[in-house]
């Protein structure tokens, strides 16, 4: 006999074959729709070879390579540059002076409500920096800002009692921080962490808005030269993927390192003995 719970009750028999039913209608709506996308693109000549010759030239290919090159260093900056400024805000917001936690909120709040595009172009155009700087600053505030958050919600997430019993061991507060409450934080805010990441490394095609030779800009260049009759789709059909790979890896990344943290034998639990009758102390019998 099947169990049941509050939330989720085991399907029976017809409910199991109506779960079938849908799975197989959606897969033929979703297989239909991919055919219609397909045959759309082979009746307007996507996949003819003058669309696609341009991918031979090694001009071509050396122009996409210096794109996605460019692309990685971008992230690179704004990732690591993101994680310090996330720690950094996160601490300020944690800390016990009210005139600290004020501003790190204050600083938080307002870049995270601020359009990453909109600071992109400012600091472009109003302080007149280079693309590749004024991209990974806007990337980093608006990605450290939203990390800071991240940060201090998993802090948030420990358990109270972890905190107090560290204090009740004459720990400082820097060292409840450092040695119990973030090591513990850090395998829950992981799959967010990497999730923001994947927003920076996507956020770095915003680069070709200004003028920075990104993957995207490249891509663009390609797509928008008549001699090579237009290959918009083919531009497309190459660039998604690798994007969609990229952010695909960033994710099998953080699978792995979730997986390898529960292997630590650091951090996987270990048998206690059971409690037995100790030594009666004198006077105590």
């Amino acid at each position: 006999m099947t169990s049941a719970t509050a939330l989720y009750d085991v399907p029976g028999p017809r409910a199991r074959r109506r779960h079938l039913l849908y799975g197989l209608l959606s897969t033929l709506v979703i297989l239909a729709l991919a055919g219609w996308i397909l045959y759309l693109l082979f009746d307007t000549g996507q996949f003819t070879s003058t669309k696609w010759s341009p991918f031979a030239y090694e001009g071509i290919q050396e122009l996409l390579l210096t794109g996605l090159g460019n692309t990685l260093k971008a992230f690179a900056y704004a990732s690591v540059l993101s994680l310090a400024l996330g720690a950094v805000l996160a601490t300020g917001r944690l800390s016990e002076h009210r005139v600290l936690r004020w501003l790190a909120t204050l600083v938080v709040e307002f870049f995270r409500a601020m359009p990453v595009l909109v600071m992109i172009f400012f600091i472009f155009v109003a302080l007149k920096v280079q693309p590749l700087p004024a991209l990974v600053a806007g990337l980093t505030l608006y990605n450290g800002s939203v990390l800071a958050e991240v940060f201090r919600a998993g802090v948030h997430s420990v358990a109270r009692g972890q905190g107090e019993a560290a204090y009740a061991l004459g720990m400082r507060k820097t060292q409840v921080m450092t040695y119990v409450l973030v090591p513990q934080a850090v395998r829950a805010m992981l799959p967010a962490i990497i999730s923001q990441l994947v927003v920076a490394l996507k956020d770095t095609s915003l680069g070709f808005l200004i003028t920075y030779e990104e993957f995207l800009h490249a891509g663009k260049l390609i797509a928008s030269n008549l001699d090579y009759d237009l290959p918009f789709i083919p531009v497309v059909l190459v660039v998604s993927p690798i994007y969609i790979g990229m952010c695909m890896l960033l994710s099998w990344f953080a699978t792995w390192v979730a997986r390898r943290e529960r292997r630590n034998p650091k951090t996987r639990a270990v048998d206690v003995a059971p409690a037995e009758q100790g030594t009666v102390l004198p006077g105590r019998e």
